[in-house]
């Protein structure tokens, strides 16, 4: 029996292209630029504060630069839909991708 066939997507044109789905993000190389999560259509990242105990979240200094206390999580992983949109804007390499199996 030879291997599962994988995931395939069809562009609008009629080419087919293996999606590569967000399996892992490194959260202790993520700097949280939010880069990932503005491009992503699907929700699929969150960003979450570093000890948020340390952090004063009411600082009203108006800066809105806090990438030194957040960096992005998988919150709905299932929802990803494989275009790999993240890891093209990440600066960090911080995402890791897989083509998945069709389900049986």
């Amino acid at each position: 029996m030879g291997a599962e066939p994988n995931i395939t997507g069809v562009t609008r044109g009629g080419t087919s292209w293996i999606p590569q789905f967000v399996t892992e993000l490194n959260e202790e190389t993520c700097i949280g630029c939010g880069r990932c999560y503005k491009v992503c259509p699907r929700d699929v990242l969150t960003i979450v504060q570093r000890g948020v105990d340390d952090v004063d979240l009411d600082d009203d200094d108006d800066d809105d630069d806090d990438s030194d206390n957040s960096f992005m999580t998988l919150s709905n992983a299932m929802d990803c839909i494989g275009c790999e949109a993240c890891s093209r804007v990440c600066p960090k390499s911080c995402f890791t991708h897989s083509a998945l199996p069709l389900a049986a």
